[in-house]
């Protein structure tokens, strides 16, 4: 995905880390109750609908003990600042070893952009489960398999190719969110119907898996994916060269139904049974949790607003700018306190046109939103 986490808008940064904070500070005292996901339905296969926004008012649920239901507080904080962000937003917060989520528009499907290397990193392992690859097997990357935007890899790739292991290419795809080794990697486990099996069969709903990093990015540009967008500025010359009607119309179409949208509280949910072990191996849950502690993209997204004594384990999602308009900017993660319990987190922005640190402060003010309504 596109990497543009620059500086800017100090000032409108300031006013929104004071609001931010009066929200901490001062929870709304009505009473709040934990949004828990409401029943799952069947859904068509033609990915036919729209971001549909999630009820704003949370269902019941009977708290059996204190670690049953989110504090209040923390509910109030999540609701005003979905309510208050500039933007399509959605957020969700679960408990792992609890039956609770707190979201904003958390049942609505957001863009997910590299997100969706998570969804191919647990199928690669699945895959090495049950015996059909292995970590130490390689492959050898040419030319003709570069995609675009973020690839570091691309310059390992001479002319005769380069060869490494998939072990090595999940790594990139996870820390560096290099797009060039996750389609390698993606080709590698079956192509986007084998990571739709692994959800489907892992019973994650409300997921979906796009067609891979190409024709993802070209048609949500307005482009037909032709190889040769791979070198160099071309794909950027060939966008800028559209006419701006038609740009505008296929990022419409992207946002109103995207192909790799998810809804925050299914990532969550996804999250806490990555944890418990619940997705892979013992072996293999740990090895992917260990990888995605040593991301290195977005260290200001929800990590920047990750207490001392906390740790936090992520991957980071940005889609395509259209001025004023940015897509996809997104975290989903495990936050861990000091005593060990676990929170999974997603904030997907969909769309918006606030500047980049508005938008970090927004994913840090729930992390400490978490943080600081934690109960052992």
């Amino acid at each position: 995905m596109t990497s543009n986490d620059n500086r800017g808008g100090v000032a409108r940064l300031v006013l929104l880390v004071m609001a931010l904070s009066a929200c901490v500070s001062a929870p709304d005292p009505r009473p709040a109750q934990a949004a828990a996901s409401a029943p799952q339905t069947s859904r068509p296969a033609t990915n036919s609908w729209p971001i549909r926004q999630a009820p704003q008012q949370p269902l019941p649920y009977r708290a059996v003990n204190q670690n049953d239901a989110p504090s209040p507080a923390l509910v109030s904080v999540i609701r005003n600042l979905g309510q208050s962000f500039n933007g399509k937003v959605g957020i969700a917060v679960r408990r792992v070893d609890a039956d609770w989520t707190v979201a904003w528009n958390g049942n609505a499907l957001f863009p997910q952009q590299s997100v969706s290397k998570l969804w191919v990193a647990l199928t690669f392992l699945d895959a090495v489960d049950r015996g059909k690859l292995r970590l130490t097997d390689t492959t050898t990357i040419t030319k003709n398999d570069l995609t675009l935007f973020h690839q570091p890899s691309a310059a390992m790739v001479k002319a005769g190719g380069w060869t490494t292991s998939y072990s090595d290419l999940m790594r990139r795809a996870m820390t560096q969110s290099d797009n060039t080794a996750n389609d390698a990697l993606l080709r590698a486990v079956g192509g986007p119907e084998a990571v739709r099996s692994y959800l489907a069969r892992r019973m994650i709903k409300d997921v979906r898996f796009g067609p891979g990093e190409r024709l993802l990015q070209s048609a949500t540009a307005g482009l037909d994916w032709r190889q040769d967008y791979s070198v160099g500025r071309n794909f950027y010359t060939a966008r800028a060269q559209l006419p701006m009607a038609a740009r505008v119309k296929a990022l419409d179409n992207y946002l109103a139904n995207p192909p790799d949208g998810a809804a925050p509280t299914a990532i969550v949910a996804a999250l806490a049974k990555l944890k418990q072990g619940d997705m892979l191996s013992a072996e293999s849950s740990r090895l992917l949790l260990s990888v995605m502690a040593e991301a290195k993209t977005g260290p200001q997204r929800i990590k920047g607003g990750v207490p001392p004594g906390w740790s936090y384990l992520h991957k980071t999602g940005t889609g395509q700018d259209l001025a004023p308009r940015s897509t996809g900017f997104n975290d989903i993660g495990i936050m861990t306190a000091p005593d060990g319990t676990s929170y999974a987190v997603a904030v997907l922005i969909g769309s918006t046109t606030v500047t980049i640190p508005e938008r970090w402060a927004l994913m840090q003010a729930v992390a400490k939103a978490v943080a600081a309504n934690h109960q052992r």
